[in-house]
Formats: C-alpha cells, sequence, structure tokens
C-alpha cells in the first residue's frame, strides 16, 4: 500500500505518490525569529523532522527547505524595545533556534531561505499578480483580490461567503473588499523598508512563503507541512497567491500537527504559559522532550507538563537501559546456542510492524509503542542461559535505526566529573579494603548526584538516575 498521508487539502488518507519518483519536494513553514522558540515551535520542527528521517529510511532523495521570517511586526517591535535593529535581532534569534532545534535532535533543512535576502523575488512575484488582475495597489499597500481565486476556502473547507474576518485579515479602508489581504505594507516613520514599484515597504507574511517555495522548490511540491494554526489565513492565503500567478496545484500534500496544551490549557500569551525551549532544555535532556512529543500522533493535541516529562524520561530510560544490557551481555555471549532463528524472526516481524506504523501517516506513538515491545522481548532474550552475539547484535542493530528514524539518541555520553570520579575510585577502594560501611556511604552520596552505581561481575557499572 505504500506511504499513507493525511492530507488536510481532502481530509482523508492519501497513497503517498511524489511528483518524481524517488524524490520528495518538502516545504515547512518555519519560525518568525523575534525571540526563542516556544514548545508550541517545537513541535512541527521535531514532526517534519521525523517525516523528513522516514521518507528518507524509504529511500526517498528528500529537499526539505524552511524559512526564516526575519521582518515582521513582532521583530520591529522587538527591536525597538532592545534598542537594536532588525537584521541584528533575526540573527541573533535565528542562531538561539538552530542550537534549540538541533539540540532537540533535528537536522538542518537543506535550505534555510530568509525573507530578506529574497526581497527582490517577492516584489517580482506581487508585481506578477498585479499584472494578471489578482492584485491592487491602495496608497502604497498592495492587497490581493481574494473572491478573484474561485477555489479560496479549498484547503480550510469554508465558503468564502462563509469566513469571519479574523485576526490576521486587516479591515482597512483601502481595501475593495474586506476579506482582501495585504501583499506588500507601505513602510511606517522609522520602520526597516524596502524600495519597490508601490512606494518603500516591506511583504506581507502570506506572500514570502509563495515566493520562496517557488524558488527553492518549483511551482508544484509534494508536501507543505506546518502547524494547526497556519492552514487558515496563512496556507489558504499561499494557495490563492501561488496557484493564480502559476496556474497550477501548489501541493499535493498539506499536512498540519496540532496543538500542544500547557497543564491542561490553551498555550496564549494573556495566560502567560508559553514555556520556552531553551529552558526546558536546561533542565531535561532534549531527547525526553522529543520523545514526548512524538509519544503522540502528530494531528493530535498535547498536554504538557513536568509530571508528564519526567514520566516520559522514566520510560526512556527502560528502552536505553535495555539497551545497554544488551551490549553489556554481548561481551559474554558464548554462542553455543540452536534457536537463532526464532529470535531473529520474532525481531522481523517487529521491524514490519514498526513500519506498518510510520507508514499509516507518519504514526510516532504506534511506533514507539513497537520500542517497548522490542525492549520487552530484549529483556527475555536476556533471561536465557546462553546467548549469540549474532541475535544481540541483531537486536542492537534494530533499536540504533528505530531509534535513528525517530531523530532519537540512543547512547547517552555519560560523562562524570572529577568529585565523581574521585568518589567512585575511592569506593571501589573501600570495597577491596571491605570497608562496606564507607562503600555504603559512597553509593548515597552518588545517589544523591543522581547517579545510580550496579555492581557487576564484570566491575562496577553506573547510570544517570
Amino acid at each position: 500500500m505504500g506511504i499513507q498521508i493525511y492530507n488536510t487539502l481532502t481530509r482523508k488518507k492519501e497513497t503517498f505518490r511524489p511528483i518524481e519518483e524517488g524524490k520528495v519536494k518538502m516545504y515547512v513553514c518555519g519560525p518568525t525569529v523575534y525571540n526563542y522558540i516556544h514548545i508550541g515551535n517545537a513541535r512541527p520542527a521535531i514532526v517534519f523532522d521525523t517525516v523528513r528521517n522516514y521518507l528518507q529510511y524509504r529511500g526517498y532523495d528528500v529537499k526539505f527547505v524552511s524559512n526564516f521570517t526575519d521582518v515582521d511586526d513582532k521583530l520591529i517591535k522587538a527591536a525597538r524595545e532592545l534598542g537594536e535593529d532588525v537584521p541584528t535581532i533575526a540573527d541573533r534569534f535565528i542562531q538561539a533556534y538552530f542550537e534549540d532545534v538541533e539540540a532537540l535532535g533535528c537536522k538542518k533543512a537543506d535550505v534555510h531561505p530568509r525573507v530578506m535576502e529574497n526581497m527582490n523575488l517577492i516584489i517580482e512575484f506581487i508585481q506578477a499578480l498585479i499584472e494578471k488582475g489578482m492584485a491592487y495597489e491602495s496608497g502604497g499597500d498592495v492587497y490581493y483580490r481574494t473572491r478573484g481565486f474561485k477555489e479560496y476556502g479549498k484547503l480550510s473547507h469554508q465558503s468564502i461567503d462563509e469566513l469571519r474576518v479574523g485576526a490576521r485579515i486587516e479591515v482597512d479602508e483601502r481595501k475593495q473588499d474586506a476579506l482582501d489581504f495585504t501583499l506588500w505594507k507601505a513602510a511606517k516613520e522609522g520602520e526597516i523598508s524596502w524600495d519597490s514599484p508601490w512606494g518603500k515597504g516591506r511583504p506581507g507574511w502570506h506572500i514570502e512563503c509563495s515566493a520562496m517555495a517557488k524558488k527553492y522548490l518549483g511551482d508544484t511540491i509534494d508536501i507543505h507541512a506546518g502547524g494547526q494554526d497556519l492552514a487558515f489565513p496563512h496556507h489558504e492565503n499561499e494557495i490563492a497567491q501561488t496557484e493564480a500567478l502559476t496556474e497550477k496545484p501548489f501541493a499535493n500534500y498539506w499536512m498540519h500537527n496540532g496543538y500542544i496544551n500547557i497543564n491542561n490549557e490553551k498555550m496564549s500569551k494573556s495566560l502567560g504559559n508559553f514555556i520556552q525551549v531553551h529552558d526546558i532544555i536546561k533542565h531535561h535532556d532534549p531527547a525526553v522532550l522529543r520523545f514526548f512529543i512524538l509519544s503522540v500522533h502528530y494531528r493530535n493535541p498535547i498536554n504538557y507538563s513536568e509530571e508528564l516529562l519526567e514520566s516520559t524520561k522514566i520510560s526512556l530510560d527502560r528502552l536505553r537501559t535495555t539497551y545497554e544490557n544488551l551490549k553489556h551481555r554481548q561481551t559474554a555471549s558464548t554462542n553455543i546456542t540452536h534457536n537463532d532463528s526464532d529470535w531473529f524472526e520474532k525481531i522481523g516481524e517487529l521491524h514490519s510492524m514498526f513500519e506498518e506504523a510510520m507508514d499509516d501517516d507518519f504514526n510516532t506513538a504506534n511506533a514507539i509503542s513497537v520500542l517497548f515491545e522490542l525492549s520487552k522481548l530484549g529483556n527475555y532474550y536476556l533471561l536465557e542461559k546462553v546467548t549469540s552475539d549474532a541475535v544481540i547484535e541483531a537486536f542492537l542493530n534494530e533499536f540504533r535505526i528505530l531509534f535513528d528514524v525517530l531523530g532519537i539518541q540512543l547512547e547517552v555520553e555519560q560523562t562524570l566529573d572529577a568529585i565523581v570520579e574521585k568518589l567512585i575510585e575511592e569506593r571501589n577502594r573501600a570495597r577491596k579494603e571491605r570497608n562496606f560501611t564507607r562503600s555504603d556511604e559512597i553509593r548515597d552520596e552518588l545517589k544523591a548526584m543522581n547517579i545510580i552505581l550496579e555492581d557487576t561481575a564484570q566491575g562496577t557499572r553506573w547510570k544517570r538516575g
């Protein structure tokens, strides 16, 4: 059956068929870089990075483009408040974005276009829409003739006559119709601006992605993705602009991830519950946050809380512990076994189940449940009196493959500071001298530092608690 994708455009799952066999052109709307990203911004970054991983795992050559909105009302406001210019603010938070999402296991896009770098292209796009009669200039602004695009509303499944004037649709007497949206904004005094045929100004939000997607991926792309909040009006407007110009479908598959709630409340500025990734990863393993987000199907809402994140950490640790125990046992395997094929078959079945889950609209929640089944099977194998190096390697390899697809770090580099190293050495000496009182004291000290010791026949092992 192949990969199935839930297409927001048709509101059903469809078999994925790329425009060009073996290749995928994918555009994901990136952030407006006026601050550190919050957990809501992290979800599309993680989700669509995982989608790309799986497509590549399936053998597709993926060209992945994700933009930065580096000029916007929010950036201008931030620059004014901080007494800096807009490019400085943008550069700072683009760097911060990369640091945060790379910590979360996300790879960079093939191209990260910026609005400021593509201003001429955006102006040309707007001019072409004017020439086609789909846009008009008014008082230095340029507006899109929304009613001129007969299919407007096809993504959000709304009739144009039923559309409410939303927060991002400006009501302005200069408009010919209240539903017309801005392509170019005339500059206000003191604002960053660029020369254009309509005077100094800057682009509207929606036109930016249309122009950059067309430049880097062509008239029609395979997948366009982003958060659920972007479906209307942003993506709806992108479709209207692009298809009016090219007279071709803009994207064949539209993917949107669900919202994140904070302690059962909608994340909003008024509630002051925007949690920044920058702060989360100071106190938590970033892999735990990624694991948490992927534990829910991308289209479903997620409820975030510290308690749930702690619970997720325990779950991820269980998987990592099984992996480490298998590695440890591998060195002691005798290879005097007769049922290796049975175990290979069981591992193969779980591999197929993982692919089935991911083929079904990238269902990472079900894929992760397969990981726990793999862990359970691995633990059963560890109970065997004799083990095979080949079987253990098959287990380890399966863990590596599945974790890699999900973009989650499997092996954690454990770096002890000098104090901890000293304590472990001291404890080893105390045990040799049969000073068990001191040995137990040191164990308790290390436990308080979140270091758990395991005494084995092969020596003392440790892990983070």
